[in-house]
This record gives structure tokens, C-alpha cells and sequence, in this order.
């Protein structure tokens, strides 16, 4: 017996890799401070648990839910993208509910892509845009992301052959892994070239709330005409504290939701309806919440970043946005070597750059979702390192 030849190209998800190397650890008794995966470490909102057991207690509340979402979900989501934007969607056609942003990504190159078509891909990247890609049997075109750059694509470098056998592109800002922010106007020039070339332009936001200074990002969707070419892919999961709940969203072009929407009525059937109906709860959160939260993130963010430059040197940039720090390596080492040293002398799980892709290499991402108690800890830890 063998398993299909469509996971010879998929390799396993890094962070399942790594949470066995860590339960190894921990069974020897090492005590492990995890800064590599990007999961808040607080609750949601109150607001939310509550409307979660009030109505989870309904008896009517527990049967099948809908493919699309209840009319409130995709209703408190049209609002969401009015009130945080200034985008006005259709909530027939142009928003639909997922079970996680992750899920979605993974489906729409299934829903979009045949077999040796081209997407365009950013690297470093979250891996799952390749991997969805490579599971559809498309081509994967790496787009490459450098610091001279600021980390944006450099979309006149893209071939035209390329561009034209293109059918989809991502992009993910604020970024994860390198946490870097794009302007409105990247996106105007990401806009205007996927319509040059047909192509679907795909923006992951789940970290559009989550911002340092007073930063607010973007979304791909404020320019105009965008949902001829765009849909955005957004989460609760970082907004609010929920991701164990997988509650994410897509939005934008009507062509590619709907195409969305026909292959996920032929693999799930949709999310739990007290989870919907906590999910509206969610959204309407106060701005104040999010705030406050963000405070405590930013607390984390500059504790930290006086350690990684001025005790042990790497060059870091001061992010705006999102839940990690990107520091380069010493030169002379791997970034996997570096983050197993760091590891094995302090105790701190760090991910290593290149698991994010070849460009990847010779930086590290640190999460800043662990309790502060923890962080705290793991930021001494560090601290007391000798390069």
C-alpha cells in the first residue's frame, strides 16, 4: 500500500515537526519556553464565551449549520470590513466564513488552479501557500522578499512568461515571518499588475489588527476596483484571541468566493452554530480591546528587542505590526544551527528562517504569544547567552 504521489512534494508542516522534537525534550525533563509558533497566549473577549455558552445551551443550536454561514455571521463580517476600511461588500456574494484562514488558503488553489498552472508565491512565506499549490499540482514561481526591499515582492523582476501562464498571487501583510507592513500604494501596484495579467490577487491578513505605535494596516481591498482581481483572507484567530476556534473569513472578488464556497460544500459543513453565533459577538468587540491588547504584545516587543541587538548582537528590525521579531543570524551559521544552539543552551524554541523558504535563511522568527511571565522568563534566558 502506498499513500498518493501528491505528498512526495508536500512535506510535513514544520510546526508539526517541531512539536515532536519538543515533546522529546520535555519527556527528558528539559523545561521548553515556546517563542516559535504564533498563537495568542490570552482568552477571547468575555463577550465571546459568554454568547458561546448561552448558545451552545440552546437545543436548537446544534445541528447542521449551512454551507455559506448564518446570515448574522456574514452580515457582522460585510460591517467589519465597512467599519475598519471603508470597504463596502455584498454579503450574498462577496464574503464567506472558514474554518480557520488556513483551511481556505489551502482550498482556493484546489478551486483555482489546474494542474501546471502557475502561482506566485512570496519567500519567506507562511508554507502553506506552496504546499496548497504543489497539492493541486500547480507550479509554485517564488517571489523573492529581501530587506533592501523592505520585504515587498518585486513584481517588475517577475518574468512576463511567468506572469502570463500566472493565475494567482499571494501576498501577507503585516507579514509573517518577517513582520514587515506594505503601504496602500504596494498594493495599488499589486492591483494594477494582477489586472495587467489576469491573474487572482490573494492577500492574507489575519494580523491586520494586530498593530504597535498607533499602526492600523491596510487592506488590499481599500483600492479601488481591487474586488475585480482581489479576495483578502482574514481570522479571528489573531484579532481575538481564537484560535482554537478556526473562524476565518474570505472576502472580495464574487468569481473566486463563489468557487471557493462550490468545493468546500463537497468537503465540510460549516462551523458549529454557537461558534457562528459567538464569532458575531467577536466582531463586536471594542476597538479598545484590541488596543489593550496590542499594549500588552508591544510590552513584549520592546523588552525583548534591546536583548537580541545590544547583548547579542543581531542586526533586528523594529517591527510595526504582527506577533514577531525577525533578527538575523551571526554570520558563519545555519539559521536551523543557530536555533538549535539557542535551544539546546537556553531552553527557548525559536523557528528557524528557512522553514519559511530559501530566502528565509539567516534570520530567526520569535513569537510574541507566550504568557508575559514566560516571555519574561525566556527574555533573561537570552539575555544570558554568550555569542
Amino acid at each position: 500500500m502506498r499513500s498518493a504521489r501528491r505528498l512526495s512534494s508536500t512535506p510535513p508542516y514544520v510546526f508539526a515537526t517541531l512539536d515532536g522534537k519538543i515533546a522529546r525534550l520535555r519527556e527528558q525533563g528539559v523545561d521548553i519556553i515556546r517563542l516559535d509558533i504564533g498563537s495568542p497566549d490570552g482568552p477571547p473577549p468575555e463577550a465571546v464565551v459568554r454568547a458561546l455558552a448561552r448558545s451552545a445551551s440552546d437545543p436548537g443550536r446544534h445541528g447542521y449549520a449551512g454551507y455559506a454561514g448564518t446570515p448574522a455571521l456574514r452580515a457582522a463580517m460585510v460591517h467589519y470590513y465597512r467599519q475598519r476600511f471603508g470597504v463596502v461588500l455584498d454579503t450574498a456574494s462577496q464574503v464567506l466564513p472558514l474554518i480557520g484562514s488556513k483551511e481556505g488558503i489551502a482550498h482556493l488553489a484546489m478551486a483555482w488552479l489546474d494542474p501546471g498552472d502557475v502561482a506566485l508565491v512570496p519567500d519567506p512565506g507562511y508554507p502553506t501557500y506552496a504546499a496548497s499549490v504543489a497539492l493541486a499540482g500547480g507550479q509554485a514561481y517564488t517571489m523573492p522578499l529581501r530587506a533592501d526591499r523592505q520585504w515587498l515582492p518585486d513584481l517588475a523582476a517577475i518574468p512576463e512568461a511567468i506572469a502570463q501562464r500566472a493565475r494567482l498571487m499571494w501576498l501577507n501583510y503585516p507579514n509573517n515571518p518577517t513582520g514587515a507592513t506594505a503601504p496602500l500604494s504596494y498594493f495599488e501596484e499589486a492591483v494594477a499588475f494582477c489586472r495587467r495579467h489576469d491573474i487572482l490577487l490573494c492577500h492574507d491578513a489575519p494580523y491586520a489588527d494586530v498593530g504597535y505605535d498607533g499602526y492600523r494596516a491596510p487592506s488590499v481591498l481599500q483600492v479601488a476596483g481591487a474586488d475585480d482581481v482581489a479576495v483578502e483572507f482574514n481570522s479571528l484567530s489573531k484579532s481575538h484571541n481564537m484560535a482554537g476556534w478556526r473562524v476565518g473569513m474570505a472576502a472580495g472578488n464574487a468569481i473566486a468566493i463563489g468557487a471557493l464556497a462550490q468545493l468546500k460544500t463537497n468537503i465540510d459543513s460549516g462551523h458549529f452554530l454557537a461558534i457562528q453565533d459567538a464569532s458575531v459577538a467577536a466582531f463586536q468587540t471594542p476597538v479598545s480591546w484590541i488596543d489593550q491588547r496590542n499594549a500588552v504584545y508591544q510590552a513584549r516587543r520592546d523588552a525583548l528587542l534591546p536583548v537580541l541587538v545590544d547583548d547579542l548582537g543581531l542586526e533586528t528590525a523594529t517591527p510595526s505590526a504582527g506577533l514577531y521579531l525577525w533578527p538575523r543570524v551571526p554570520r558563519g551559521t545555519t539559521s536551523a544551527e543557530f536555533a538549535d544552539r539557542i535551544l539546546a543552551e537556553t531552553g527557548v524554541s525559536l523557528t528557524p528562517g528557512s522553514a519559511f523558504g530559501a530566502c528565509g535563511e539567516g534570520y530567526l522568527r520569535i513569537s510574541l504569544g507566550q504568557t508575559t511571565e514566560r516571555f519574561m522568563m525566556a527574555v533573561e534566558r537570552l539575555r544570558g547567552m554568550r555569542l
